[in-house]
């Protein structure tokens, strides 16, 4: 990763909070710290590429979107098929983020982790059961954890 200089950071600053909900938002953090849109776009295009910023994407609140039955699914997967697995396991379309993570014997078997999101506890239910029939034989146990609340919606963030 490449330092940032002091306009990628009026640009962080400048985004950090969100994009504004504008037909050209890039046009409008332009014109806020005395730039063209294009070289907004390029400096934090090539944040990117450096890993300065990971990723720029929405960052949707599911319980504003109605979506009031989110679970972390955790799985524990036989670990030659954890890869293969988790790749289809994530390319699922109610799947927003899935990972492999470590077990933590004997009280954490799990070692892959799906977050599904529903409007209704059996929407979610039958996403579990869709993801359970695709790890099939694989699947050495299951579990899912609701979320109650949201604890974490923000980016990167950065002072002045």
């Amino acid at each position: 990763m490449t330092a940032i200089d002091a306009i990628d950071r009026r640009i962080i600053q400048a985004t950090q909070g969100g994009l504004p909900l504008l037909a050209q938002p890039y046009q409008a953090i332009a014109e806020q710290i005395g730039l063209t849109a294009a070289e907004v776009m390029q400096r934090m295009r090539a944040m990117q590429e450096s890993g300065a910023i990971r990723r720029i994407g929405a960052v949707p609140n599911h319980y504003k979107l109605g979506y009031r039955y989110n679970g972390m699914t955790v799985w524990n997967i036989v670990d030659d098929k954890i890869d293969e697995l988790g790749g289809k396991v994530g390319q699922l379309d109610f799947v927003s983020h899935c990972y492999h993570r470590p077990r933590h014997l004997p009280e954490w078997p799990y070692n892959l982790f799906a977050m599904v999101h529903s409007k209704t506890e059996q929407g979610v239910k039958e996403q579990i059961a869709v993801i359970a029939a695709l790890l099939g034989e694989f699947n050495q146990g299951q579990d899912v954890l609701y979320s109650t609340r949201i604890l974490k919606k923000t980016g990167l963030r950065i002072g002045s």
